[in-house]
């Protein structure tokens, strides 16, 4: 069989399909490149069917997309309980034991995370608009991605998480702290054992990835870092215009604009719909940061 390498995903497949059967990017359209060299991301084409093992996972719809699961007897995936939309009787869920006392929360509600396993199918979705990105990952590679984005990963990817580091401090004082987490307090790391797996991601807006060079870096929103390769590397920038006509600055009233930093070499990936930090107080205290004044 003739192979060619996604565009997307990166992994090798059949040339002969309309989408590739990886991560379901249509094979048949042209890249979409922004000025600046971003690559917008395909969104998975409605009933597009996903091979993992001896299972499959269907895309359906295009405004909220639906991961529809048919589970074959020995494999098994893991999701939050919050996007389960329904699930065959014979599929056998259960709770999936976690590292360091896992807690997340989301709207002020603990998340718990839930194996479910086969033979059955099982249905999950975000209850946002957007796409769902699939992430095909073969044995031992790694993969980064911000925290409340992850909708489900197959039973051979292994599930870690570490501290974002990514942090600013407005509380008046060190006894009065204000710590703010711009992309979130932890991101999720996945990586592959035993073979292929697959990682799906639920993405508000489109997406748009690249590619960066040894040494090369840009500056993001921090909410719409969507997923990274962990050789990527991050850390708060700051940015202080000169603001009213003053010819100085000032941390109590000088206006500032809030940046995460990414540097080379790896692949990064964001999302078009994102929730700019607060910018208006001032910063007292922050993790690495670089700073530039103009």
């Amino acid at each position: 069989m003739n192979t060619y390498v996604c565009r997307y995903c990166r992994q090798p497949s059949d040339p002969s399909q309309p989408t590739c059967p990886m991560c379901g990017a249509p094979v048949d359209i042209r890249d979409s490149v922004t000025d600046s060299g971003w690559v917008e991301q395909p969104p998975i084409r409605d009933m597009a069917r996903l091979q993992f093992g001896q299972s499959h996972v269907q895309i359906e719809g295009t405004t909220v997309p639906v991961a529809e699961f048919a589970l074959a007897p020995q494999d098994w995936i893991y999701f939050s309980h919050h996007v389960l939309l329904w699930t065959d009787p014979q599929a056998q869920l259960g709770t999936m034991s976690l590292r360091g006392g896992w807690k997340r929360m989301m709207a002020g509600m603990p998340l718990i995370m839930v194996e479910g396993r086969g033979p059955g199918r099982i249905a999950l979705s975000d209850n946002h608009a957007g796409e769902v990105i699939a992430l095909p990952l073969s044995s031992g590679q790694r993969i980064w991605v911000r925290e409340h984005r992850f909708l489900c990963a197959t039973g051979n990817i292994r599930y870690d998480w570490e501290a974002t580091n990514v942090w600013y401090d407005t509380g008046e004082d060190a006894q009065h702290q204000d710590i703010h987490y711009p992309m979130g307090q932890y991101g999720d790391i996945f990586t592959a054992q035993d073979g292929h797996g697959l990682v799906l991601l639920h993405s508000p807006g489109n997406t748009f990835i690249r590619d960066l060079r040894q040494g090369e870096s840009l500056l993001i929103q921090p909410s719409a870092l969507l997923y990274r390769d962990l050789s990527v590397r991050m850390h708060l920038h700051l940015e202080y215009p000169r603001n009213m006509g003053m010819a100085f600055w000032h941390p109590r009233w000088s206006y500032h604009k809030i940046w995460v930093r990414l540097a080379g070499p790896g692949r990064v990936a964001v999302q078009s719909v994102y929730q700019p930090p607060e910018d208006s107080e001032a910063i007292r205290n922050s993790s690495y940061t670089t700073v530039s004044r103009w």
